[in-house]
Parts: structure tokens; C-alpha cells; sequence
């Protein structure tokens, strides 16, 4: 396997190397150094941005009405119960501002062997027995590297994101890899971090 360049030669986007394969090989040792794969057509390309955006779990911003979401009982959480459902959800789901998804067929089978492997997470929210929402990422050590979330109804990634947020607390988990400013992280308390001290967390483990 061809290494990465170094993450300092990554240019001011964050693109570090385009091409190679998603061998579970590759992307574990992309992770294992800040780096993760997005799609533009067929190719895949690889990130490893700065500053990076990022979650102490222990920040996590719960608001009043997402506490009451949660009391009410209304959905409930699994982990690792749907994997390929979530992902394929993420993959379907329209947002804002794009017009087609990076999470392509390729994408799907390489974390699905991913999840096999023990290293990628999903979280699922349920709503009686409908999956709603969910996210899914890899873990590394002690970090949690965020890749995806989707929901079809109001409020139920965000429980996933929460309730997953909690578990992670009680796993010994000490950050969570948000790659990329979004106000729906930052509104639960994500914030940047330079690289360099991103991948001090990568190699803590």
C-alpha cells in the first residue's frame, strides 16, 4: 500500500491525495492519521483538513427542548443493530446545498467491511419500529471519527447524536471527529482545533 504525503502538503481545503482503493487497510490507516475519504464521481479523494472540527464529548450542548425530546420517550436508541441501513440512509437523504451524495456504492461495502472488521459504529433511532434517524463512524482508540447522520423526521439524528454522545462518555471516549464546520454541530458544541493537536488525540491511544 502507497503512504499518504505528509498532512502538511494537504492544500488549503484540506485535499490531501486523490485515487487508491477503500481497502479496509487503507482506511484504517487514513483514520489512524487524520485523514478520511470523500467521492467526487468514481475517485475517491482524501481530506485531512485545518483547523479540524471537533467534540469533547464532555461539552456536549444539550438544549432544554432536546432534554424534554429525550425524556419523553418517543424514540429510542440502538447501537449497531442497523449498520447498513444507516449508511444507506445517509446515502439517500437529500441536503441542503448538494445535489447527489459522496457516499457511493463503493463507500457503503468498504465501511459495511469496515463494521465487520469491529471499527465502524452506527447509531440508530428508532420510532416504535421504524428506523428515523441515525449516524455512523469509526472509532480509533479513544476517538470517535463522525461521518454521516441522517433523519426523516424532526429531531431524531440529533437524539442519536446525543444519546450516542453519552455512551461515548461512558466508554472512555475523549474526542469526537466532526471533520468540517456545520452550524447543526456547532450548535451542540463542536469547535476547531488545530491538526496538529487533533492528531496528538489520534496517536494518544
Amino acid at each position: 500500500m502507497l503512504p499518504f504525503p505528509p498532512l502538511h502538503t494537504a492544500d488549503s481545503e484540506g485535499l490531501l491525495a486523490i485515487g487508491g482503493d477503500l481497502s479496509p487497510e487503507r482506511l484504517q490507516y487514513a483514520y489512524e492519521h487524520g485523514i478520511f475519504p470523500w467521492f467526487s464521481g468514481d475517485i475517491p479523494m482524501w481530506w485531512s483538513p485545518d483547523p479540524r472540527f471537533v467534540l469533547f464529548p464532555q461539552e456536549l450542548i444539550v438544549t432544554k427542548s432536546m432534554k424534554q425530546v429525550i425524556s419523553s420517550g418517543k424514540f429510542r436508541l440502538t447501537i449497531n443493530t442497523a449498520f447498513q441501513e444507516v449508511i444507506e440512509k445517509c446515502s439517500e437523504v437529500a441536503r441542503k446545498g448538494q445535489d447527489g451524495t459522496w457516499i457511493t456504492k463503493e463507500m457503503i461495502n468498504a465501511y459495511i467491511t469496515l463494521h465487520e472488521k469491529g471499527m465502524a459504529v452506527s447509531a440508530e433511532t428508532w420510532q416504535g419500529d421504524e428506523l428515523v434517524g441515525g449516524l455512523y463512524g469509526v472509532r480509533v482508540g479513544n476517538v470517535f471519527c463522525g461521518e454521516s447522520m441522517f433523519s426523516t423526521v424532526s429531531n431524531a439524528s440529533k437524539f442519536a447524536f446525543i444519546k450516542f454522545t453519552q455512551q461515548l462518555i461512558s466508554e472512555g471516549c475523549t474526542l469526537i471527529d466532526c471533520q468540517v464546520y456545520t452550524d447543526h454541530l456547532a450548535s451542540l458544541g463542536a469547535k476547531m482545533m488545530p491538526r496538529a493537536r487533533f492528531v496528538e488525540y489520534l496517536n494518544s491511544y
